[in-house]
Parts: C-alpha cells; sequence; structure tokens
C-alpha cells in the first residue's frame, strides 16, 4: 500500500480560519509536514497570507487586499464568520515575515508557498517576486514557490534557482512548453480536472493533488503514482494512515 505525504491545504482550515497563523500552528501540531498558504501584496506592498480576491468570505468586508496598507489590513480579521460564528472574530491576517517566523521554529517542515495571480496581475512580477523573497528570506531553504502564473516561477528559477511548482489548470498543461522550461520539482492539480484512469506520476516532478479529505481516494490517487495530496482536515487524514500503517 502507498501512502501519500498530506500537504495542510491553507493550514489545518477544516478547523480554523484558512491562511492564519493558528490554522499554520494547529496543522504542524497535528503532524503536518507540509504546508501550503496563499500570498498577496498589500497597497504597501508588504506580502499577507490571503486566498480570496475579495475580503467578503473571509473579513466579511468590501475590497481586495491590494486596496489597503498593512496598517489598514490590522481592521479586518479572518474569522469565516459563516463557518465559525464569532469563534475567531480577532483572528488577524497574517504577514509572511509573521509565517516565516513561525516556520522557522519547525526546520523539519516544507511549506508551499502560493503567488496568487491576483497580486501579479496588480503588481507585476518582479515587485511581487520581490517582496516574497525578501520576506522568506531566513526560510527560503524550507519553501517551495508555487503558482499558476508560469513567468513568476521562470522569475525565481532565473534569481537563484528556487524550488518552484507548477498549478496546473489541466492535467495536460504539464506538457505546455513553459512549464515544461522551468522544470518544477512540483505539479499541483484539481482533482476535478484529473483524467479518470491511468498513471498520474510526471517524469522529474513530484504530483500534488487537492482537495481531498477522503482517505480512500488519497490511496486511490497515490497507487496511480500520486506522491502528495493537499488536504484541508490534515489531522484526520495523518490519524487514519497511521491506524493503516499499524494494520
Amino acid at each position: 500500500m502507498r501512502i501519500p505525504e498530506l500537504v495542510a491545504h491553507r493550514g489545518y482550515a477544516l478547523h480554523y480560519p484558512e491562511n492564519t497563523l493558528i490554522a499554520v500552528e494547529a496543522a504542524i501540531a497535528a503532524g503536518a509536514r507540509f504546508l501550503e498558504v496563499d500570498v498577496q501584496l498589500s497597497a504597501d506592498k508588504v506580502p499577507v497570507l490571503f486566498h480570496d480576491r475579495n475580503l467578503d468570505r473571509l473579513c466579511r468586508a468590501h475590497g481586495r487586499i491590494h486596496d489597503f496598507t498593512r496598517e489598514q489590513l490590522r481592521d479586518f480579521h479572518v474569522s469565516e464568520f459563516d463557518r465559525f460564528g464569532y469563534k475567531y472574530a480577532q483572528t488577524p491576517i497574517a504577514t509572511l515575515a509573521e509565517f516565516g517566523a513561525l516556520l522557522a521554529k519547525h526546520p523539519p517542515v516544507t511549506a508551499f508557498i502560493e503567488i496568487k495571480r491576483a497580486a501579479i496581475e496588480h503588481f507585476g512580477v518582479t515587485t511581487v517576486l520581490d517582496r516574497v523573497l525578501h520576506s522568506l528570506a531566513p526560510v527560503m531553504a524550507q519553501c517551495v514557490l508555487i503558482s499558476y502564473n508560469v513567468p513568476v516561477l521562470a522569475a525565481a528559477r532565473d534569481r537563484g534557482g528556487y524550488r518552484v511548482g507548477a498549478i496546473l489548470e489541466k492535467w495536460r498543461h504539464q506538457h505546455n512548453a513553459e512549464v515544461r522550461a522551468i522544470r518544477p520539482e512540483y505539479l499541483f492539480c484539481d482533482a476535478d480536472d484529473l483524467p479518470r484512469l491511468g498513471h498520474l506520476g510526471s517524469t522529474g516532478a513530484q504530483v500534488v493533488i487537492y482537495e481531498i479529505t477522503d482517505p480512500e481516494i488519497a490511496l486511490r490517487l497515490a497507487d496511480r503514482g500520486v506522491g502528495y495530496i493537499e488536504t484541508f482536515a490534515v489531522g484526520e487524514m495523518l490519524q487514519s494512515f497511521e491506524l493503516l500503517r499499524q494494520q
């Protein structure tokens, strides 16, 4: 039986507001050795952890991350009210530097840093990459830069050979010339965009599939060559896999 590695998708997002430091800490405490977080830039170009293009779902506020300075973003909280009510009403938007400081306390943990297209569209590849690399400098050895935007990954390669992962809109896009040119260490793909049958291993790259919370589906994907599974339910999945190992 092949058991894949698990990646805590936006931290332990099943039980905590996504992309927050408490979600990351909980994922590590649950045993996660791999994390994934999303990064955008504030109006004054401070990298922060945030997934959506606007603040509505996570903060019950209007506007986008890049409409506000870092100082102004302190007024917003990642409560995910529709899921958690007031339980996490005071949870702040974290900076990438704060995430890096937490990551530094856990050297065995690897973080996949997704550079969001919204930030690149607004600020451009060079500015976004400059700011992200600066924030992650102390822990860059623990990080892999990932994105749907291949040019930002190519620029990261040119800067210093940083590890990168391409997020594919469709599984077949792994064969696109621009993806092949950067020789990514990882290929990410949504489970819904995979072919129904066949081997999914990729020569020269580890395959990461999201979003999976069912251990049986994860194991079936592992049998097809998938090495990593991204999940919001990292604790539950780890427990299921540990029971399998003991059998």
